[in-house]
């Protein structure tokens, strides 16, 4: 379907780029090609959009509740765009748009608290905050609209301007989504641009950008931090991960064997926060295998439109060759392919849900983040060595434990080294809790009030006691 040009974007100079549908590999549509240099005709307008936007919280309330309102409202037009571009099932495209509208909704009614401040010294202090002006958001290709959505709902009710780059392979929904929002959003409070890099690199370097939050891979959240430095931004970043689920011995297998599953191949493994290795011990290591591998044989794998559909294809050839190589790599140091192991024939970037045995505890399938339909299992002896695994790569992301004992469970759960430690479940937030990593899965907090103070400033006001 065609994309309307949201309000006041930038112009293309007649450069476009193609948008392919992954369960196609082809060009169904494109989007502006921007150039970095146009930038700075953005910024300097989000700067002065700031100066009303700041000055009145009520009058922010009641658009974030109006965006809201009309996301849900283009929920028809917004979802089946989403899959088109980005491969994942309908319903899934339909649970995002709503999960932008609640986010959109929760924000408005989430203001900062002033407090005053006491010593003992005879000076009333104040503690207050302040917007930071316009910030930058650069956002991937797995959850264009919800991503966008923890980014700008929080800094929009804190009273900053934004200035918003989806990835190239899907700029059509979030293009959609701002045009949208902007019949609901003073004019240049909200702007998306799109385009190749170094356009992403040109917004996080700009100086007129006070906070830039980025969602990708490391090495590139490595060139996000380096290049806001120049202008001393402040950066959130969430750099991915490489989830870890241990199963204890009292775990029943078949009990949670459908929960384990969902948890590693949902958005067909595309999720940061996706299990994608499993440690079992040693005595249920086949079960836990065997259980997951009828799981990965029966599910519906097919275009997203499709309602029958239960995964979608990967959603571009990089990443699909990405997940070809260490499936590949892990295969020919001894692997087994208990489901999967390959891609699927046919048109689009279709790869079979794949679990495997005998992985190599080496194996980059093991120690990187694949981000595809491909879960390792690997069995334990010890728990003390479960852990140690878990916790022995450079990411931190979450984890999981799953056993029958909750009391013991918990207690193992603290001893992952991450920012979210689930039990018997995995990858299930609150709008009103943080999200967080630790070591190279990230810097900052997003979500809940913690999200909202990572887009303010404190100010503080002294005056004398009255006599």
């Amino acid at each position: 379907m065609p994309t309307p040009q949201p309000r006041r974007a930038l112009g293309s100079r007649g450069e476009h780029l193609a948008v392919l549908d992954p369960a196609t590999g082809e060009a169904f549509d494109e989007a502006p090609d921007q150039q970095p240099p146009e930038l700075d005709a953005v910024i300097d307008r989000a700067h002065q959009a700031w100066r009303g936007w700041r000055a009145d919280p009520a009058a922010r309330t009641t658009a974030l509740r109006a965006a809201a309102d009309a996301v849900e409202a283009a929920g028809t037009d917004l979802a089946p765009l989403l899959t088109r571009e980005q491969g994942k099932p309908l319903a899934e495209s339909y649970a995002e748009v709503a999960r932008t509208a609640a986010r959109l909704r929760y924000f408005a009614e989430l203001g900062p608290a002033s407090r005053p401040v006491t010593d003992g010294r005879p000076v009333r202090s104040e503690l207050r905050w302040r917007a930071l002006g316009p910030v930058a958001a650069i956002v991937p290709w797995n959850f264009p609209l919800q991503l966008a959505s923890a980014k700008f709902a929080p800094a929009l009710a804190a009273g900053n301007t934004m200035v918003l780059k989806p990835s190239p392979f899907t700029p059509l929904a979030t293009r959609l989504l701002g045009t949208v929002l902007a019949a609901a959003l003073p004019e240049d409070v909200l702007t998306i641009v799109t385009g190749r890099e170094p356009l992403g690199a040109r917004l996080a370097a700009h100086p007129g950008i006070r906070h830039v939050n980025f969602t990708g891979s490391i090495p590139t959240g490595r060139a996000v931090a380096k290049a806001a430095a120049a202008s001393l931004a402040r950066v959130t970043l969430e750099l991915g991960g490489n989830d870890a689920a241990i199963l204890l011995e009292d775990v029943d297998v078949e009990r949670i064997a459908d929960r384990l599953f969902w948890a590693a191949f949902r958005n067909c493994g595309q999720v940061c926060m996706a299990v994608k290795r499993v440690y079992a011990p040693a005595r249920l290591h086949s079960h836990v295998v065997e259980a997951l591998a009828q799981r990965a044989k029966t599910a519906i794998v097919g275009a997203g439109l499709d309602p029958r559909s239960q995964l979608g294809p990967v959603n571009n050839a990089p990443q699909l060759a990405r997940v070809e190589h260490y499936t590949a790599q892990a295969l020919a140091d001894g692997a087994r392919a208990a489901a999967g192991g390959h891609r699927l024939e046919g048109p689009g970037y279709f790869f079979a849900p794949t679990i495997l045995a005998d992985v190599p505890p080496d194996s980059p399938v093991v120690t990187e983040e694949q981000f595809g339909p491909v879960l390792p299992v690997l069995p334990y002896r010890t728990l003390d060595e479960a852990i140690e695994a878990a916790n022995g790569t450079g990411f931190g992301l979450g984890g999981s434990v799953w056993g029958t004992d909750l009391d013991r469970a918990e207690a193992v759960a603290g001893r992952l080294e991450c920012g979210t430690a689930w039990i018997n479940h995995h990858a299930e937030l609150s709008l009103a809790q943080p999200f967080a990593g630790i070591k190279e899965s990230g810097v900052g907090v997003a979500g809940g009030p913690w999200g909202l103070y990572q887009n303010l400033s404190p100010f503080v006001v002294h005056r004398p006691q009255e006599a």
